[in-house]
Order: C-alpha cells, then structure tokens, then sequence
C-alpha cells in the first residue's frame, strides 16, 4: 500500500500537555488538552467521495486518492508516517447549561499536514470509533449523517461562509445502530467517515473546561499554544495580546454569523462546545436552510420547545457563547476592560457586516438607517406571506426599478392564503424599494451583479440532501456526486438545475431529515 503523503507537523501535541494514559477507555482526563488515542479498524472501507479541491490544497494527487491505501488511512485502518491521532479534551455549555467535560466524542484527529500552499491542515475523522470521551457511546457515524457533514462543509465553503472543510467520505462496510429521534425505535444503518479539515479545532468550550477546573496554569497554556498555532500574525505579550486575541475570535465569530443570516443558515445547536475560536462553521448536526421564512424556525428536534438556536437567536446565541468564553478567560486579566472590549468588537462587527450584507442583498451602494428598515419590512412580508427565502431574494434580483411588478415573485409562496393575503402591502413595499432603487447611485447592471453574489440560488436544503441520502443507502452514490457539483457554484444559474432550485416539495413537509432532525448520527 502507498502511504506517502506530504508532510505532518503536530504542533498542537507539542505545544500542549497530553493525557499520560493512550487508548479508548472512558474516563475523566485532568490536565490535559488531549488524548492519544487509535481510530479503530472497519471491515471494508470504500471511498464514495471526496472534494478534488480539498485534496489539492492539501497536496493529494488524483493518483494518490484513487489508491486504495488512501481509504485505508480515512477509514482509520491505516497511517500515513508522521500522523499521530488523537482526540482532544473540552466541556462546553450546552442548551445554556454547563455540562463539563465533553471532549471528541467520535472524533479523532491524524496529524497535522502541510499542504501544498504551506499551510497547516488538521485532518480530523469523524465516526472512527470510540475515545476517552465517548461517554459510553461508540464513537461511530452512520451514513446519512456522514453525507450532510460532507456536503455542506463543501457547500458552505462555496457560499462564501467561513467552515471546515471535508476531504473524503468513506463507506465502513459495517452498520451502525441508531435511534434517530430517541423514542424507541433503533434500527441498523450503514456505517461511513467523514475526513474533516481546518487549521484548528479548538472551540470555546476547549477554554471552558480547564478553567471549569481552575487549571489556570494549563488555560494560559492553550491561549499561549492557540495564538502561536492559529493566530501568528497577533504582535504584543502579556494581557494586552490575550486582549487582542480575545477580539479576533469576537470579530471572526461576528463575520461567520452574518454570513449564516445572510444565506438562511441555521446550525441547530450552537453550544459552546460546536463554536470554533477561529471563526469557521464546525460540527454540522441537525442544520437546515430556512425555506417558507420564519425567524423562529429551528430544524434540530432537541430544542424544538425552546427554540433556543432558531434562525432569527443565532447572533444573540453567539454573543452569549462569546460571554460564556470571556468568563472563562477572565482568569488571565486583572481587569476586564479587555474582555467587555472583545465583546462590544462583536456587535460593532456585526452591525457593520449587517449593513454589507443588507445594502448587498437589496442591491444597493450602501445601506442607511432607512433602508435597515426597508430590509426589516421586507422580511415580515416574506414571513407573513410563507415566501420561500432563498428564492424571494432571487426574484427580488429580476425587478424592474422604473415598474415594479409583484408577479416575478409569484412562484416563491407555499401557501396560497397567505400570498393572497399579503399582496397591498407587497405591492406598497416593491414601490418603495423601486423608488430606492431609482435614487441609488449603482446602474441596473451593476444591481443584479451585487445581488447576484449575495443572494444564492442553490443550497443544501434539507430535502435534497435526504433525496442523496436515499439513493446512497441503496448503493448509488450518484445523488451525492449531483449535489457537490451543483453546490460548487452555487449563485450562477444554469439550465437544465431547476430541481435543485425549487421549493420544498410537499412529500417532504413532514418526512424525517426533511423537516425535522436530531443530533443521533
């Protein structure tokens, strides 16, 4: 078997103290950010995608992927030299409660690789078999939910919204038994492994839980490792750095939290421990893209009484999260002018990427006050009236500013009632916004080509994603393959996709994985 590859530098091992005791047992590990620990062996790894983009930047050949050592290495069967796996030590909040230590439960990381740009890549396993943090599950992922990680962090990566990557998707050859919505019925369902990517996997929750413990000695030591490892560019020593640190995480947490409201993202369980310090999309469960608008709407099962991390919370969410990891740090401050200084660099943040964003998908030069209230107006029609919001941003982009004419969006409501019911004060608001449209300095050209990046056409919608997932239970991966194409660009029309940009269609209103999701995978 060819086990080449580029080079690995595991500096998070070296910058940080691991746990003396190696293996899968399940225990409470103190002191240390990490734990050695071996994925464990599947019985017939088969590749059944993998992102050509990701491999390249990663430095892997065609050739080298198409070797059947390299499903041997992502399915956890084998190690390139230099990998050296392990599964890292975290708590977290979550749903608002701490629930101390959590830890990769079903993750394990490889190594770190230097790809082809220079550039420091953990490649981490997700389903490769239990670790110390297991909690008594079994470490493993089933199919379908190893499907939705793939797809959309290569989706959101096209999208323009920070995330992890995936390199492959491997297929185990063995079942995996799951209760899909705890409730009594499990049932046997093929095994996979996601290969995910990022320069780090550090979360909030990797600084909650030494300082949980007041293991103050080894919080200093992670922040000191996360600056040298992820943060290289950030000058300066002592509290002012951390200070500076801090701000960064606030600020890139801002921008990535934009970018979700600005494509309809919903995460679906934004616990401190699923929140990364370098601002990318991590740790894709139960999401969903928010299709008939509805601020409110979550896609994940376990918060739907409380509502928690529903679409319209998710900037609240993220400022708590953000508040919950300052607490944390506070430990390394005498004062914390800092810290309150970090979080208001937040809100500042995302006020101003509000604006970007609003300005963009209205296709203006830029946005006012005013026109934050003609956005604001525009979402409670879209809400009212049941629209589709992918495509009323869509349709939006096809308005002629001299007659504005509301029957370019006569296909974006699910609901004939409310469509019916919003229609004079529709009418009034596409008034208004082609009299702002006609003030604005951009030509009609230049409009639709700013709206036009900012408005998406495709994207993973839930439903679509379980119409991948049927095929590839039964054995044919073509569902999958569609998808990545089509998701790799996912602004610019093209004929012959119109199934991928249509509504949800009515089999899928209640259909499991459609309209509702849990965390089981």
């Amino acid at each position: 078997m060819d086990t080449t590859a580029p080079q690995f530098d595991n500096r998070l091992l070296t910058l940080l103290p691991g746990d003396p005791e190696s293996g899968p047992r399940r225990r409470e590990v103190l002191g240390a950010a990490w734990s050695p620990v071996m994925p464990t062996p599947v019985a017939a790894p088969v590749l059944l995608a993998w992102s050509p983009e990701v491999a390249a930047m990663l430095g892997f050949d065609p050739a080298q992927v198409d070797d059947e050592g390299f499903a041997q290495v992502f399915a956890g069967n084998a190690l390139y030299a230099g990998m050296q796996p392990w599964a890292a030590n975290y708590g977290g909040h979550q749903f608002g409660h701490w629930a101390g230590q959590l830890g990769d439960g079903r993750a394990i990381s490889l190594g770190e690789l230097i790809g082809a740009d220079g550039r420091h890549w953990e490649l981490q396993l997700k389903g490769a078999g239990p670790t110390p943090y297991s909690r008594g599950a079994d470490g493993r992922a089933v199919l379908r939910s190893s499907i939705r990680e793939f797809l959309c962090s290569e989706a959101m990566h096209h999208l323009g919204v920070p995330t992890t990557r995936a390199l492959s998707l491997v297929g185990t050859g063995e079942d995996v038994v799951r209760d899909m919505f705890y409730d009594g019925h499990p049932r046997a369902e093929p095994g996979a492994i996601v290969c995910r990517v990022s320069p780090s996997f550090l979360r909030f929750g990797s600084f909650e839980l030494p300082a949980s413990r007041g293991e103050t000695a080894l919080l200093k030591q992670m922040v000191d490792a996360c600056i040298a490892r992820d943060f290289p560019e950030l000058k300066g020593q002592g509290e002012a750095l951390y200070g500076d640190w801090f701000a960064q995480i606030a600020v890139r947490t801002a921008e990535m939290i934009a970018h979700w409201m600005r494509v309809g993202f919903v995460h679906g369980v934004m616990n401190t421990d699923n929140l990364s310090v370098l601002g990318v999309t991590l740790d894709y469960g139960p999401y969903g893209w928010v299709e008939d608008f509805d601020p409110d709407w979550t896609p994940n099962t376990t918060d739907a009484q409380g509502r928690r991390y529903r679409f319209g919370t998710q900037p609240q969410v993220a400022y708590w999260n953000l508040s919950r990891l300052a607490q944390a740090l506070s430990p390394l401050f005498a004062d914390v002018q800092p810290l309150q200084a970090g979080l208001a660099a937040y809100q500042a943040t995302f006020v101003a990427c509000t604006r970007r964003d609003v300005a963009a998908k209205l296709g203006l030069a830029a946005a006012d006050d005013a026109d934050l209230q003609l956005f604001q107006r525009w979402q409670q029609l879209m809400q009212d009236g049941g629209m589709d919001m992918t495509l009323t941003w869509r349709a939006l982009m096809r308005i002629d500013a001299n007659t504005p004419d509301a029957g370019v969006l006569a296909e974006v409501f699910y609901d004939p009632e409310r469509q019916h019911a919003v229609q004079e004060p529709l009418q009034q608001w596409l008034q208004d916004y082609a009299a702002r449209l006609r003030a604005d300095p951009l030509s009609a050209p230049e409009r639709f080509a700013k709206m036009g990046a900012a408005n998406p056409l495709y994207v993973l919608r839930n439903w679509l994603a379980q119409e991948a997932i049927d095929r590839a239970e039964q054995g044919d991966l073509g569902g999958v393959h569609a998808l990545q194409d089509v998701l790799r660009d996912p602004y610019t029309e093209r004929p012959g996709l119109e199934h991928y940009a249509g509504k949800r269609p009515a089999w899928a209103d209640n259909r499991a994985g459609c309209s509702m999701l849990s965390c089981s995978s």
